[in-house]
């Protein structure tokens, strides 16, 4: 009996461990690492301050973006601002481009607002010019372009706009005059043009102009998307529930004409799938990027892939963007861009391409790999990527702040929405910009970001930052700063770096090519190094900076060789360079 009892035991557990469900395995977790900056030793930064001089200098202007609660996406992008000699006194002056009131929400006893355009008198102190210079109108500004595009030497202002853009001839004396129409280049009333850019794409001698649209846009679409930051409160929308626009190319025909040639030219491309514009622009950097002597054009988009246009030297451009390496990030993803710049900042031939992307999205840095045309983006093994990703990046450049001869970068950041911080605790609506410094210098590939300890906490103020540029405002050798914001006061940095490096600054005037040298390269030897820098005022975000170049030497006195590679492929020594000067340069006929 007992056998039975121990038999029917044993075939009850076995029974049981038959029926029994498997142990459930253990989970498996990949580990997520943030990216980080790989180990190296840290070159000293120096020490070169910032400090903040709007008021002193005079500036009291303040964007209106005339947001009234209904969150329409317009009011969130505007904020351009320009660095350009409009009287030729050698002073760069200043013009900040505003929106205005919407024209069916204008508070009462309010009027609408208009741009301002301040002058320099040399020393870094502006006085407001706006009243009857002919840029005292009102519409809904966003970004600027300056060109001589008549070449009579007087330098000519084209703003983009929510609802058609404006072309302004500098008629001298502190006069502009309003020549849209007669021009042909105002675009449609629904429109939503952002940046823009004059080259001369066909090498004529003429400027002609590249007009970046963002999305097609109308208050009953804003309506129609309905976006809610948290499901309930009205926020504004991501651009990826707009339809896109096409970008636009005027040719310059001369006597003050230009003709559309957007359609046969190939840069309207058209998503695939859907057959609508695929382009979201919001920056382009023209640039040579092959050296055949062509303007090629490099466009910055926001939330689809950024286009490439390689110049075929026939009127017409071919999109490479995905081929190049430049469309996507490293996992074929597309990101909000936004600003963008380039420039040799390694002190070689290899090209980067830096473009400022949204929150929780690194900034960009494609820098040329084994072909002219071949990109790939090193942020992350040049110190830049970590450390911008959590901001929202708008205005990028690159310029040399210590004049030690190598590029730095600075980076102007703001969110969008006001109440961002309630729904991301890492994110805040006004944000620092940032500065990274090119430690090439000192025998150190790559950046390092820039304490307030070395250039000051007034560059880091949290601004609602859109807009940026550069110039010398002061006449002593080193780069200034604009950063502009949202619905706000700028922000006016001189630089008061005092490191005794020696710099040059060229003022280029062409004449067999357009006369303000865009696309020109200034190349500068100081023993095994090559400086190489662009007369390129189009940086940064719907912005431009100052068409003179400046080359930081460091303490170099004496450079070996400096040369101009003008934009019609002629090449222009310049003999008995002077140091911490400014070289008027004037092609040879």
């Amino acid at each position: 009996m007992l056998g039975f009892v121990a038999i029917a035991v044993v075939a009850g557990g076995i029974l049981v461990v038959l029926k029994r469900k498997p142990a459930p395995l253990p989970p498996k977790i990949t580990q997520l690492n943030a990216p980080t900056v790989p180990k190296i030793p840290n070159a000293e930064i120096p020490v070169a301050r910032f400090t903040d001089i709007t008021e002193q200098a005079g500036i009291s202007f303040i964007h209106n973006n005339g947001a009234y609660g209904d969150k329409l996406l317009p009011e969130t992008m505007g904020g351009g601002v320009a660095f350009f000699d409009y009287d030729n006194d050698g002073a760069p002056d200043l013009l900040f481009i505003n929106s205005s009131y919407w024209p069916w929400h204008i508070p009462d006893g309010r009027k609408p607002t208009t741009h301002a355009l301040y002058h320099n008198d040399g020393k870094g102190h502006f006085s407001d010019v706006t009243a009857g210079s002919g840029l005292d109108v009102s519409f809904y500004g966003m970004g600027v372009a300056i060109g001589d595009y008549d070449n009579d030497g007087l330098e000519d202002v084209f703003i983009t706009a929510v609802g058609g853009n404006h072309l302004f001839h500098n008629e001298g004396n502190g006069k502009f005059k309003d020549v849209t129409d007669a021009a042909g280049m105002g675009g449609s009333t629904n429109d939503w043009s952002t940046c823009a850019a004059w080259v001369d794409y066909d090498n004529d001698g003429k400027l002609d102009l590249f007009v970046g649209d963002y999305v097609k846009w109308s208050k009953e679409i804003d309506a129609e998307v309905g976006y809610k930051i948290d499901g309930r409160t009205r926020a504004y929308g991501q651009p990826n529930n707009f339809e896109g626009a096409f970008p636009r190319l005027y040719h310059n025909h001369g006597h003050g004409r230009f003709t559309d040639v957007s359609a046969q030219s190939g840069i309207q491309i058209k998503n695939p799938s859907t057959g609508v514009p695929a382009a979201k622009s919001l920056g382009v950097a023209p640039v040579d990027l092959d050296g055949d002597g062509w303007m090629d054009l490099v466009v910055a988009n926001d939330t689809v892939p950024n286009f490439v246009f390689l110049n075929q030297r026939n009127g017409t451009f071919k999109e490479i963007g995905a081929l190049s390496g430049v469309a996507f990030d490293n996992f074929g993803n597309t990101r909000g861009a936004m600003g963008i710049d380039t420039a040799r900042y390694r002190n070689d031939d290899k090209l980067g391409i830096a473009i400022g992307n949204f929150a929780n999205e690194m900034t960009a840095l494609y820098v040329t790999q084994n072909a002219p045309t071949n990109f790939a983006d090193e942020a992350i093994t040049e110190g830049i990527g970590p450390a911008s990703r959590l901001m929202l990046k708008f205005g990028v450049f690159f310029f040399d702040y210590d004049l030690d001869g190598w590029l730095d970068l600075l980076s102007a950041n703001g969110h969008l929405e006001e109440q961002i911080h309630k729904i991301q605790a890492s994110q805040q609506y006004r944000q620092p910009a940032q500065l990274f410094w090119n430690a090439g210098g000192a025998g150190q590939n790559g950046f390092l970001l820039v304490p307030a300890a070395k250039c000051g906490a007034d560059i880091f103020k949290p601004i609602v930052g859109r807009g940026s540029a550069f110039a010398d405002i002061d006449g002593d050798g080193d780069l200034d700063v604009v950063l502009t914001q949202v619905n706000g006061p700028p922000l006016l940095l001189r630089n008061d770096q005092q490191l005794g490096n020696h710099w040059l600054r060229f003022k280029l005037v062409g004449r067999k090519c357009n006369r303000d040298a865009i696309g020109a390269w200034v190349k500068v030897r100081a023993g095994n190094q090559t400086l190489s820098r662009q007369v390129m005022p189009t940086r940064s975000y719907l912005s431009q900076s100052e068409l003179p170049v400046t080359i930081g030497l460091g303490r170099v006195e004496q450079p070996d060789e400096a040369a101009i590679l003008w934009p019609d492929g002629t090449k222009q020594k310049i003999e008995s360079v002077r140091v911490d000067k400014v070289i008027v340069v004037e092609q040879s006929p």
